[in-house]
Order: C-alpha cells, then sequence, then structure tokens
C-alpha cells in the first residue's frame, strides 16, 4: 500500500515565497483598499514585500511542507 503524502496548505502557497537564502517571504496587509485616508509613504511601504519572523518561519515552512 502507497503511503500518503502530507499535502501543501494551499492558502500559504499563495502567501508565502521561499527566498534563495531560505527566509520566507510575505506581502504587507492593508494595500488593497480604503486608500484614500492613507498616507503616500504608508501605501508605498505597503508595496514592498517583508520577511516572515524568525520565530514563524518553522511554522510557515511546515504549512508549505518543501522544508
Amino acid at each position: 500500500m502507497a503511503k500518503v503524502k502530507m499535502k501543501t496548505n494551499r492558502s500559504a502557497k499563495k502567501r508565502f515565497k521561499i527566498t534563495a537564502t531560505g527566509k520566507v517571504k510575505r506581502w504587507k496587509s492593508g494595500g488593497a483598499h480604503y486608500n484614500t485616508k492613507k498616507s503616500k509613504k504608508r501605501k508605498r511601504n505597503l508595496r514592498r514585500a517583508d520577511m516572515v519572523h524568525p520565530s514563524w518561519e518553522d511554522k510557515v515552512k511546515g504549512m508549505l511542507k518543501e522544508f
């Protein structure tokens, strides 16, 4: 009988990417709507990607099942 494969969390796969150095990249929330009240600087900074905090990296990588 074949072993059952672990499934990747599909929502995590769409939200996170693994960088070449093994860190986890994420995109910032809050930039999709209600942007008229936000400053230009705030909206500009929301466009940039950020890294997942090191304490959360293992949890995210566990959802991705790549490492």
